[in-house]
């Protein structure tokens, strides 16, 4: 059966003639040092086959990046620019591989501002061509996002709420302190997404991050943190680690943190079921108006339905709640 078309409700207009599966490589002059890129459609190319056939020229100086080109470093010695030496041939496979080994490495065009970025500007988005990612660009998404949020029902934005607050109160108590200091240390003082340097003390430039998220009920912990820019920490939002982080990342995510591998890389999201759910019913119970308390119950009995948590809790507490018979 053919996939039904896309529909577009985003209130964003796209560009027409914009393939937005299509992958792009991007790489810098030799000779001038201008941004170039290339469009090569929906087959991602091969290092070594490029490096064998490619002739990039740069849009603005005209400079034929190939095998067969001498290297423009007038630095250099005649021994490792001319083309034929195995000093520029070594280079050339390099300079190749780098623009074309991994999905990372390749760059893509925005369908809603028209600007061609790297693979990193884009969120994931499974199955969508080469590359697997959204055709807007994360700036663009933050303002459909805007529009969409708006358009949410009132009950979906109480349920989001909701499950936000019991989430937080499930992991009251399970939150560990995190040592800034070290935090700052295995990170380097960087942003673990984009790389920017960060200071300590200036505290409204960064954030901890939730790797696994609160929402799924994993608790802040050291392996559990990771240091973000507060930009970056604001696009990272809810998601699941793979949702936003590349497959590399997550490989030295879990290397820096000793989280685990196969849990971050996961495509679906699992609840973290080691918690005191008992814990969670005293305080979530806690109202301070009677009427409160019929609506608490409510909420409370459907987040640990749809969590798979009414197992964890203690016989008192499944007779309470009404879950016996």
């Amino acid at each position: 059966m053919a996939r039904r078309k896309t529909k577009n409700i985003t209130g964003l207009a796209r560009i027409e003639g914009i393939p937005y599966h299509d992958a792009w490589v991007g790489f810098i002059c030799l000779s001038c040092g201008s941004l170039n890129n290339i469009r090569i459609g929906l087959q991602l190319l091969d290092p070594k086959t490029t490096y064998e056939t490619a002739e990039w020229k740069c849009s603005k100086c005209g400079y034929l990046h190939s095998k067969n080109s001498d290297l423009p470093f007038e630095n250099w010695s005649e021994d490792f620019t001319v083309a034929e030496s195995i000093k520029a041939q070594r280079f050339w496979e390099a300079f190749f591989r780098i623009a074309t080994e991994h999905p990372e490495s390749y760059w893509k065009q925005c369908n809603a501002c028209g600007r061609i970025l790297p693979f990193a500007a884009f969120s994931k988005h499974s199955g969508w061509g080469p590359l697997e990612r959204q055709m807007e660009c994360r700036s663009c998404k933050g303002a459909i996002n805007a529009v969409l949020n708006q358009k949410r029902t009132k009950e979906q934005l109480h349920e989001s709420s909701v499950r936000r607050r019991i989430a937080d109160l499930l992991l009251e108590g399970e939150n560990k302190t995190i040592n800034i200091a070290d935090l700052f240390k295995r990170f380097d003082s960087r942003c673990f997404k984009i790389k920017h340097l960060l200071d300590i003390n200036k505290r409204d430039t960064w954030e901890i991050d939730h790797i696994l998220p609160s929402r799924w009920l994993y608790p802040l912990t050291r392996e559990n943190a990771a240091l973000l820019s507060t930009e970056a920490n604001n696009n990272k939002r809810d998601k699941w680690p793979s949702e936003f982080y590349t497959n590399n990342e997550l490989i030295e995510l879990a290397k820096i943190t000793g989280a685990d591998l196969g849990l971050l890389a996961g495509k679906t999201p699992v609840i973290n079921t080691d918690i005191n759910v008992d814990k969670c019913v005293e305080r979530y119970l806690r109202v301070r108006e009677r009427s409160h308390l019929p609506k608490r119950i409510n909420e409370l009995k459907k987040i640990l339905k749809d969590y798979n948590l009414v197992n964890k809790l203690s016989p008192k507490h499944r007779k309470l709640l009404g879950f016996t018979k």
